[in-house]
């Protein structure tokens, strides 16, 4: 086994082949490590977060060093065909880098019996294995901003099917009207572990149905629980709005990521400034421009990006509030958040909470997944829960950072690993001292990010997929790196160089479109030894 850092509370363990890292994933769900709170399998490795504060990486590595790697017993499953038409956009240069026919290529993934080795990516998404190695290609050099959902695609010793539409670098062969995750379906995910997979060609000409879109199921708030007369009438939304808390949390292992609030430090602040508990759902505001009218009274606050706020009454006086206070609004009245100063997501939090049903223990909506309640749209009426008692009001709440504008470089603590020994000396060095210019293509999935001079590698193997985290700075082929946010797929099969140390992760989520920044090794990169640090 070799152990690797990848941030101040995270490590993958590296183990020889897939049936190796299967039987160890087994053996620390059969019996757990304290402190350890999430494993994400993949191909060679386990990504594996715990609490510093309950063991060490020392202790961690000895732990696991230990465990027998000889007792993988897994069972069957059942049989799943999945109907195909192989019109994908790489089929071509798939049996070119095989050096064969189209036609080869469609009859080898037919012919093969594949298995589901492991979930991970999205939801839904699972990682194939065939009983032959004839279709083994590599990624493409970069990977594509959006892939349809259903489709079929190829990486390495891998087949998967895109459960929804998201960025992507497997080489894409087909197309499957099948539903690979539906959350109005029991389990929600089409492929479980162990279930084997054929897939069957439905030729050509056939009229293609495009995958219907995943329903959440519909559960009814008790009536109770609303505040009759409290509300928020959307009038306008911005870029993006969206209901935030702090996340999934331990749901990684079925592809489902935590997401939640990029500025986690702001989300707190607001709800602590109403006197809610501070990990309470708020609206998520991209760059100002949300608008709503108060019907009843509603107290509530905005924190996190600098944007001026206006309030009208029903008389027409407009008057401007501070963000990080308390805003006791009347009915009628109308609240416009307008372009931010500085920063780029804004936290609105109400007494009491939105009256939402959590979807998958969690408010919070996945852009990369579409897990969540819906987007925030124009005619929207958000219900406040009624406050049942009195809560404590913080009143000396403010910004953790200066927010950064568009024209600063802001310096970004970064932990090198795990990968950092895939490339060369002049990368490494390029990394962390020349500036990277955040690019209008970034979103919560990822910062794409660009330098004058791409990173270039040594190792240009192909990277068997591996576990990813929120701050991992991936480095595709094309040698300009994508920072990951709360909503990146969990497995990626680009290098990670190192990942932005954990407490500057609220600062990545608030950086603009073209600001820059400096990354900043806080470590040197080494493998993780049981000597490294103390027991």
């Amino acid at each position: 086994m070799r152990f690797l850092p990848v941030n101040l509370d995270a490590i993958i363990v590296e183990l020889h082949d897939l049936n190796e890292t299967l039987a160890l994933f087994d053996s620390l769900n059969a019996s757990p490590i304290p402190g350890v709170e999430e494993i994400i399998p993949a191909a060679r490795t386990l990504l594996i977060r715990f609490r510093p504060n309950v063991v060490s990486t020392a202790k961690l590595a000895k732990e696991i060093n230990g465990r027998n790697l000889n007792t993988l017993d897994r069972t069957t499953g059942k049989l799943v065909e999945i109907p195909v038409y192989y019109n994908g956009d790489d089929l071509v240069e798939v049996a070119e880098i095989l050096g064969i026919t189209t036609q080869e290529v469609i009859k080898r993934h037919t012919e093969s019996e594949y298995t589901v080795a492991f979930t991970g990516f999205a939801p839904g998404f699972a990682y194939l294995v065939a009983d032959s190695d004839r279709l083994h290609v590599p990624r493409r050099m970069t990977p594509r901003a959006l892939i349809p959902a259903g489709s079929v695609g190829l990486a390495g010793e891998f087949s998967g099917i895109y459960p929804q539409a998201s960025p992507g670098g497997w080489q894409i062969i087909g197309i499957t009207p099948e539903r690979m995750w539906d959350l109005s379906r029991s389990p929600s995910s089409l492929l479980q572990p162990g279930f084997r997979v054929r897939f069957r060609d439905q030729g050509k000409g056939a009229t293609i149905t495009k995958p219907v879109p995943p329903v959440a199921p519909i559960e009814n708030i008790l009536s109770s629980q609303v505040d009759k007369h409290a509300s928020l009438e959307i009038l306008t939304t911005g870029i993006q709005t969206l209901f935030q808390d702090l996340g999934r949390s331990g749901q990684a292992s079925l592809g489902i990521s935590a997401a939640g609030a990029l500025d986690k430090t702001a989300l707190r602040s607001a709800n602590r400034i109403v006197g809610n508990p501070s990990d309470n759902a708020c609206l998520e505001i991209v760059q100002g421009g949300l608008s709503f009218i108060s019907h009843g009274n509603v107290i509530i606050a905005v924190t996190g990006a600098d944007c001026p706020i206006t309030v009208q009454t029903t008389s027409g006086r407009k008057f401007r509030v501070g963000g990080y206070q308390p805003i006791d609004l009347s009915d009628g009245d109308k609240v416009t958040l307008g372009t931010p100063k500085a920063g780029v997501r804004s936290y609105l939090a109400v007494r009491g909470g939105f009256a939402q049903q959590p979807i998958l223990s969690s408010l919070s909506y996945d852009t990369l997944a579409h897990i969540g309640p819906s987007p925030i749209a124009i005619g929207d009426t958000l219900d406040i829960l009624t406050l049942t008692q009195g809560s404590v009001v913080s009143m000396d709440e403010s910004s953790a950072f200066n927010m950064p504008t568009s024209d600063d470089i802001v310096t970004l603590d970064i932990v090198l690993g795990p990968r950092t020994d895939w490339f060369t000396a002049e990368a490494l060095s390029l990394l962390q001292n020349q500036l990277w210019q955040v690019t209008p293509q970034s979103n919560r999935v990822g910062i794409r990010l660009y330098g004058d001079t791409p990173l270039s590698r040594i190792n240009h193997k192909e990277l068997p997929s591996e576990g990813t985290t929120t701050g991992a700075i991936q480095v595709p082929a094309s040698g300009q790196p994508v920072l990951f946010l709360a909503d990146h797929p969990l497995t990626g099969g680009y290098p990670v160089i190192g990942s932005v140390a954990s407490y500057h992760l609220d600062l990545a989520g608030q950086i603009p479109v073209n600001a820059r920044i400096r990354f900043n090794p806080i470590t040197e990169f080494h493998e993780i030894k049981e000597s490294d640090c103390r027991s």
